[in-house]
């Protein structure tokens, strides 16, 4: 190993330290922690008591009885955990964690968040660090140092997004293909909307990766089935009531309302999908929820377009994963700790730099600013500042404070899908070769 790739390593090992310390005293002082983690523990140990998970009444039964439920708690953060809001193959994940106890479930959760997260850490930087270690070793460090919600709230996303990363490891270094499948469905199952583009991608690359995209499709149906057909036995009537808890959420005002009021989607742990830009100036759904589809929808199309008329390449296949990262996160309900699929953005980012110029100082850019205004210490540090002002601040007062909530993360986000699917058109239309033959196949996968 260099000296030069040694000391990367080093400051991605700095960030570990970081998140891992910050992120476990932080957990202790939170007023609720781990509570995403208990809004998929305790439906699924309901549904092993034969109850209806998506029953807010049969889950508030079970979390009660086996003692979950503390006084310290708000009405606000009780109703998260007993509406359940994810699909039912999630249960292929939280099933295993809910035949243990409280203690040792969640103590093997944030094991395997933790573990997972560092090592799909390890992963990209691996991959970035071949074309520029200082810059793969200090935006991989970064971002996991400014991921503590991760651990404080053990949501979800960190398992599913980490499998996500581990598959495409898999994929495009052709090694543990097996692996990489089941570890994709899995993250399908929980988290569709973290790696469903990410998956999309292998689809239309063509190939060997179009074998794997719909070899994962195949697990992921097998590894769903059985939880549909569980929950379709005890609760026959989940779609409607699966659809009466998101309608409980994205009410106006709701912790999932994406409007400038809502309840739960500003401050850290903020909403970061497109719609909450847009609702600054017009608060209505019909308008919020078109628009984001179809800016979202024209950047997708393109992508998909450049992606079917494309060979894959190292270099294309890592622009086109930047580009879907950051636009993944913008169509539909994202929160910040989403963000973290960003580390696929990495290895695009360590090209563009070594091919230098001033496209890598942009990349440079827009890569730390994304980083920097999707993080959560970066938001701790700026709530904790601004808590310091006068209230009677004439700049809070006007609502600057709302717009810089609402329009930082979707609009860097923006701002970073649009450069990279930017830079891939641009590889695309520089690349006259094949769409694919299997030399391309035997190159792309040494």
């Amino acid at each position: 190993m260099t000296r030069a790739r040694l000391d990367s390593l080093y400051l991605l090992m700095l960030g570990c330290v970081v998140f891992v310390l910050l992120g476990a005293v932080l957990e202790r002082a939170a007023p609720a922690p781990l509570a995403d983690f208990r809004v998929v523990y305790y439906p699924a140990r309901c549904l092993l008591q034969h109850g209806d998970p998506y029953n807010e009444n049969e889950v508030l039964r079970v979390y009660r009885a086996e003692g979950g439920d503390r006084p310290s708690e708000t009405e606000k953060v009780r109703q998260i955990i007993t509406r359940f809001i994810y699909f039912p193959g999630a249960f292929c994940l939280t099933i295993p964690f809910a035949l243990l106890p409280w203690g040792p479930a969640h103590m093997l959760w944030m094991t395997l968040t933790v573990g997972l997260l560092i090592l799909a850490s390890l992963l990209i930087w691996n991959f970035g660090a071949d074309d520029s270690p200082a810059v793969s070793g200090i935006l991989a460090g970064f971002l996991l140092a400014n991921s503590e919600l991760i651990i404080i709230t053990g949501n979800a996303a960190g398992i599913a997004i980490s499998l996500c990363i581990v598959a495409v490891w898999c994929f495009l270094r052709e090694r543990l293909a097996l692996l990489g499948i089941l570890c994709l469905a899995v993250s399908l199952a929980v988290k569709p909307q973290d790696s469903g583009l990410v998956w999309l991608y292998f689809l239309l690359a063509g190939g060997i990766y179009r074998k794997r995209a719909l070899q994962t499709l195949a697990v992921t149906a097998v590894l769903s089935l059985p939880a549909v057909v569980w929950v379709a036995q005890v609760a026959p009537h989940w779609i409607q009531e699966w659809h009466s808890n998101m309608a409980a959420f994205t009410v106006h005002g709701g912790i999932s309302d994406p409007g400038v009021t809502s309840s739960g989607g500003h401050g850290l742990d903020m909403l970061i999908n497109l719609q909450t830009a847009i609702s600054y100036f017009w608060d209505n759904p019909h308008i919020y929820n078109p628009g984001s589809y179809l800016v979202c929808g024209l950047l997708i199309l393109v992508w998909a377009f450049t992606t079917l008329r494309s060979r894959p390449s190292p270099r294309g296949t890592w622009l086109a994963l930047a580009a879907i990262a950051a636009l993944s996160m913008l169509p539909v309900y994202h929160r910040q700790l989403d963000a973290r699929l960003l580390l696929l953005t990495i290895p695009a980012c360590a090209m563009l730099w070594k091919a230098g110029r001033l496209i890598g100082r942009i990349a440079l850019l827009v890569n730390a600013t994304a980083f920097m205004l999707t993080g959560d210490l970066t938001w701790a540090v700026f709530f904790a500042f601004i808590r310091h002002l006068s209230p009677t601040s004439a700049w809070l007062s006007s609502g600057l404070l709302t717009a810089i909530e609402v329009f930082a993360a979707p609009m860097i986000l923006l701002a970073t899908s649009i450069f990279y699917l930017w830079a891939y058109v641009r590889h695309g239309e520089a690349d006259g070769s094949p769409r694919w033959s299997h030399a391309n196949a035997e190159r792309l996968s040494s």
